[in-house]
């Protein structure tokens, strides 16, 4: 779900066109050139030296280009291009509010001590043997009650990574346990527009929907489950920088109280009283701020003091060496401080501030190991050390762009729905939907060619609700004709359109949670079980016929 209902009308609303001049040659053109111009940025260019930062942006706008000289050739005017691109734009507006208000979110609840109360007593509640499959079961709670995976992500999604971060677990395993339970929670919840769009468009009714739905949700989410349980157990944690050390830094730098769940509470209770998202999302920055009055007084004083261009390199002392908070490195003399440079793990560490890998008591004092320090210095300096390392390990979990550090993901949106629009506009999509369908001569072909088609429109088109309408005004018959039932094109278009969105980088989807939990959907895809496992599990019920419901005889 992408919290925007207002849109939701003018989405099913939206008329497909489709360019008689256009054959399936020239509709693949912009899709082949924007996936060869990827794959290159990906595969042969270090970095993003191509195009600099916004190089994934500038690709969409060149395809966007490339579709838009087809669409020329083919006697689409230059007006019908650009109606399409407003209103793919106009369908952004409001979740481009949003990710301003998770960007000034994130950075409230971290200044009122919020994330950091999460984070706190979270490391004390969730062991990494269990984390795995908590987080998928804590996700999918909040996304059922709150019809949203963007709310989900918003609140506990943020919370989740930085505990499992300091637990020593892959940011992508988090991120692909997160996601994996939030859309579950999304696809299953009455209160989600994805859930009830997918119904509109197959001609089925809500409740229907769902209960289909189970068919083939259940045992995806039962199997990731089982995957991130074995996960779970086989995660080597022996290296973890000491907890008690996090706990104590959080501790000293803010207020720690359980009044400050208040917030995300409210948050989620206006969600289920449904209210709209913006108005929810903006009580939570401003219930914040008011709890950062009452409870980190000396947190803002520091924040309003501090040159730093971040909030959190203001709270958290600035680690870099040469570090000017000596209450560390007064033990740490030229010798040490040459040491921590001539290791590798270190010198990346303090000048990129990207810790690599957590450190044991023994890894630190093998550092000091050629100076023959005796005992009791050696442990002051590893201490010293450690307790450095927790600092730069906390500014890394609450590290927040605020809403200037949404703007990537922004650019990305906007990009991508001007690639999509152009594609629209000239006829492309609905060219190439009609050609999967013409295959379609079985029931599992049939299938089949819904789930490309999904999975197609996500890439191309860039947006989960364009994969749910297209294909489901262009299948709708085809399914009446084999004389399935219409919960198989509502199940289906939800298996591979709603889930497999935040699977694709440029997707609207895919942007958003990469943004909002700070870890790129290339670091989560894999982990994200239940989203690249829902179209296979979909394609495998048809294919043996599984709970396949066919249209009654009146």
């Amino acid at each position: 779900m992408k919290d925007h209902d207002s849109s939701k009308i003018d989405i099913e609303d939206q008329q497909i066109i489709d360019n008689k001049e256009l054959n399936l040659f020239e509709a693949l053109i912009p899709v082949v050139i924007l996936m060869g111009m990827l794959a290159y940025n990906i595969f042969f260019v270090e970095g993003s030296e191509w195009f600099g930062a916004y190089t994934n942006q500038i690709i969409l706008l060149l395809g966007g280009a490339v579709a838009a000289v087809v669409g020329f050739f083919n006697k689409t005017s230059l007006n019908t291009m650009l109606k399409e691109v407003w209103e793919n734009l106009k369908s952004v507006f409001v979740p481009i509010v949003i990710l301003f208000l998770v960007g000034a979110l994130a950075g409230t609840w971290l200044v009122s001590g919020v994330i950091p109360a999460m984070v706190y007593y979270g490391l004390q509640v969730l062991s990494p043997e269990i984390f795995l499959p908590a987080s998928v079961i804590i996700a999918a709670v909040i996304s059922i009650a709150t019809g949203s995976s963007w709310t989900t992500s918003a609140t506990v999604g943020i919370a989740l990574v930085g505990i499992g971060t300091a637990l020593g677990i892959n940011p992508g395993m988090i991120a692909g346990a997160v996601i994996s339970g939030a859309y579950f929670g999304d696809k299953m919840s009455p209160l989600s527009d994805t859930t009830n769009l997918a119904p509109a468009m197959a001609g089925t009714d809500l409740f229907s929907h769902i209960k289909y739905m189970t068919i083939t949700t259940v045992p995806t989410i039962l199997v990731t489950l089982v995957v991130f349980g074995i996960i779970s157990a086989s995660i080597d944690t022996s290296g973890n920088t000491d907890i008690s050390q996090i706990l104590e830094t959080i501790d000293a730098t803010f207020n720690i109280t359980p009044w400050l769940f208040l917030v995300p509470v409210v948050v989620v209770a206006l969600i289920l009283l449904k209210t709209k998202p913006l108005i929810a999302l903006g009580s939570g920055v401003v219930l914040a701020i008011v709890f950062a009055l009452i409870f980190q007084p000396e947190v803002l004083e520091t924040v309003s003091n501090s040159t730093s261009k971040t909030i959190v390199n203001s709270v958290l002392t600035d680690t870099n060496i040469p570090i000017d908070d000596t209450s560390y490195m007064a033990t740490l003399n030229a010798q040490d401080i040459e040491a921590i440079g001539n290791n590798s793990h270190l010198e990346t560490l303090f000048t990129d501030g990207g810790i690599e890998k957590n450190f044991s008591i023994s890894e630190l004092e093998d550092i000091f190991s050629p100076f023959n320090y005796d005992q009791n210095t050696l442990a002051i300096k590893t201490d010293s050390l450690s307790r450095l390392l927790t600092i730069d390990k906390l500014k890394q979990l609450f590290g927040s762009g605020g809403m200037n550090g949404m703007l990537w993901t922004i650019y990305l949106i906007v990009c991508a729905m001007i690639f999509g629009g152009i594609m629209d506009g000239i006829g492309a999509l609905s060219r190439i939907t009609k050609a999967l369908l013409s295959v379609a001569t079985t029931i599992f072909g049939l299938f089949t060619s819904t789930v490309l088609s999904c999975l197609g429109l996500n890439v191309i088109a860039s947006d989960q609700y364009l994969a749910i309408v297209i294909p489901g005004k262009m299948f709708k018959k085809a399914y009446e004709d084999k004389g399935l039932a219409p919960e198989n094109l509502s199940r289906t278009l939800e298996d591979s359109g709603t889930v497999t969105s935040v699977l694709i980088p440029w997707n609207t989807c895919g942007a958003y949670q990469s943004g909002v939990l700070g870890v790129g959907v290339g670091e989560y895809f894999m982990y994200a079980i239940f989203n690249w496992l829902s179209p296979f599990t979909t394609l495998l019920f048809a294919a043996l016929r599984i709970k396949i419901k066919m249209l009654t005889k009146k």
